[in-house]
């Protein structure tokens, strides 16, 4: 009775962010525009980039890697959730439901990795400019994309290995927008200790390594920056990594909250909220965020315009 028990949830039925009814609808059509917009913004960032040989450099090769990281962060989560607003129907087999973590644990693996190596490019080009075309080539760009979309790969693919092997009897309830890993250990029947203690470690070291190394490249940098004499390269280099740390810090900072904190994944409408901020807000603002005040990016805009 016991084995039969555990063979019974074949699927997830996601809550959503509200059951009020007369919320339904207004929220469908605000996530829409902001869903359309992610897209178009992050897949057009990514597409002018590849399109327009003179940002065919590695900070901007960087930047297009991680625009279509967010563009798969986005698109694991927010479809589904449309979806769910109009549907009475809020069920997912378990399939569905770990290859939607399964995409968005590999996108957001790899954005940290990206927001690493984005720091130590402007590392290179701020503090040590007469190196800068010898360490940061393009082949070793192209191994730094390679490697961050790898450990994405496989960071996500480990948790996803080992949700597997839990067993799901008590609920097929998640009480969430999304197939968010903490809530589906809520409800296993397995003991999943050895899944929290590993995401623990895993999240920890993959969030504390990647910013703490981003937070004393830009310490260089911004010594550098001071240093220098013409104001309007000041400006110009501010500008850049003050970008740089605004979109660092909206991600890392709900990541800490949700999965480094104690208690993570207890308070579940507040961990809602932080979710929705890396999920799908910082998708939306990274390509304005990079791009409206970036010169190189408006040129190349208006040559495209112009074509």
């Amino acid at each position: 009775m016991t084995e039969d028990n555990k063979t019974l949830v074949t699927n997830f039925v996601l809550m959503g962010l509200t059951d009020c009814p007369g919320l339904q609808v207004p929220l469908f059509l605000v996530f829409l525009v902001i869903y359309l917009t992610t897209m178009v913004g992050n897949l057009g960032l990514t597409a002018l980039i590849w399109k327009d040989p003179h940002l065919h450099t590695p900070m901007y090769l960087f930047l297009s890697s991680l625009a279509f990281a967010d563009a798969c962060t986005s698109s694991s989560v927010t479809p589904r959730m449309l979806i769910n607003f109009l549907s009475k129907n809020h069920k997912m087999s378990l399939a569905e439901c770990f290859t939607q973590f399964y995409v968005f644990g590999f996108s957001a693996t790899t954005e940290c990795f990206l927001l690493l190596v984005m720091a130590y490019d402007r590392f290179v080009a701020i503090c040590n400019p007469l190196l800068y075309q010898v360490v940061m080539s393009n082949s070793v760009c192209s191994r730094f994309i390679g490697v961050s979309y790898f450990v994405g790969f496989m960071h996500s693919a480990i948790h996803v290995s080992l949700l597997v092997r839990l067993t799901f009897c008590k609920s097929n309830i998640v009480n969430y927008f999304y197939c968010e890993i903490l809530q589906l250990f809520k409800i296993s029947c397995t003991d999943p200790t050895v899944n929290i203690f590993l995401v623990l470690i895993f999240s920890a070291f993959i969030q504390i390594f990647t910013f703490m190394t981003i937070i004393i490249s830009y310490f260089y940098v911004l010594l550098a920056i001071l240093k220098k004499r013409s104001e309007k390269g000041k400006s110009k280099a501010l500008s850049t990594c003050s970008a740089h740390l605004l979109s660092v810090s909206l991600f890392y900072g709900t990541l800490f909250l949700m999965y480094v904190r104690p208690g993570a994944g207890t308070t579940d409408n507040l961990d809602k909220m932080y979710s929705i901020f890396y999920t799908i807000i910082i998708p939306l603002v990274n390509p304005f965020i990079y791009s409206l005040r970036n010169k190189e990016v408006i040129g190349a805009l208006r040559r495209l315009r112009k074509k």
